[in-house]
């Protein structure tokens, strides 16, 4: 008798239930979250939409030019995505509020890797190709990366991007933090240098917040009372104020809780000991095992009363 998919899952449920009920409890998560990383905090509320930080991105960062100009404001009338030619783009909303001369107020909204305290790229990457660094950036080392793609799915934010069409060195490309220019030059991101209008605030993530919280103390009615990335996945390093709720300029609502430590603690209650695979794949064939045989007499009984 052959094994179909749904059985073979059934297995799997069954004896993976049942080491984890076997065992020792496995140890509990920890954060590894930096005590007080950088971090930059946007305030929506002041920025115009002029894509300087598009622009210094592609600069710093040597990126391609895009196929259309900096100057070119057309481009906000489709929703974009960070890719694997720009780490960062603008998008403009509009949610119905009017100003005084009964214009449509537009938001513009700026994306790009938001540097999680706890990031799931981090937890789900094989080859250690992607690190949290003590400033709190998560770094890429292309030297590692094994093209699995693993980070793409994982992220909550949907940013990683892959260089599909390049079929022979492809990279993961995503938001770099300019890790150099911070950590080895002293130099603030290329983005936050070039606002014009200081809608990008970089300093260390518990001052920033002490920033967000007074300016929503002082004005409550410029700001919703919240700043997103707080404590969404356990916190970013991208931090936002906004006069709109954000789930209306296009931001995933996100549980607070870290999203490795799911996924991380399934994986030490399997893992936590090196016998627990051979029980639970020895398990898996004892299950299967008594399945057949059980069939295998079933049959022989059917054709013994039909003789």
């Amino acid at each position: 008798m052959g094994l179909n998919r749904r059985d073979f899952f059934k297995y799997v449920t069954v004896a993976g239930a049942a080491v984890a009920g076997s065992g020792q409890s496995a140890q509990a998560w920890q954060s590894r979250a930096p005590s007080d990383p950088v971090g930059s905090l946007v305030d929506l509320t002041r920025c115009i939409g002029c894509r300087k930080c598009e622009e210094a991105c592609n600069r710093v960062n040597d990126l391609p030019a895009p196929d259309q100009s900096f100057e070119d404001y057309t481009v906000l009338n489709r929703k974009r995505r960070p890719d694997e030619r720009a780490y960062t783009v603008i998008n403009r909303y509009t949610s119905g509020m009017i100003d005084e001369r009964d214009q449509l107020v537009p938001t513009f909204v700026k994306l790009q890797c938001m540097h999680c305290q706890d990031p799931a790229c981090v937890s789900a990457c094989i080859a250690a190709a992607l690190t949290k660094k003590e400033n709190g950036t998560v770094h890429y080392d292309v030297t590692k990366c094994i093209g699995c793609r693993y980070c793409m799915v994982a992220c909550p934010f949907e940013i990683p991007a892959y260089e599909y069409h390049n079929p022979i060195t492809p990279k993961v490309m995503k938001c770099t933090f300019c890790y150099e220019r911070v950590q080895s030059q002293n130099k603030l991101p290329g983005c936050a240098e070039i606002c014009p209008v200081e809608a990008i605030t970089f300093g260390r993530r518990s001052d920033l917040l002490k920033v967000a919280h007074d300016r929503i103390k002082s004005n409550p009615g410029r700001y919703v009372d919240h700043v997103y990335g707080e404590r969404e996945v356990g916190g970013t390093s991208w931090m936002y104020l906004s006069a709109v709720p954000f789930e209306k300029l296009g931001f995933n609502t996100l549980p607070e809780q870290p999203i490795p430590r799911l996924s991380e603690t399934i994986q030490h209650s399997l893992f936590s000991y090196m016998w627990s695979p051979i029980v639970l794949f020895g398990m898996i064939g004892g299950v299967m095992w008594a399945s057949k045989d059980k069939s295998d007499r079933v049959e022989n009984g059917k054709k013994g009363g039909a003789s």
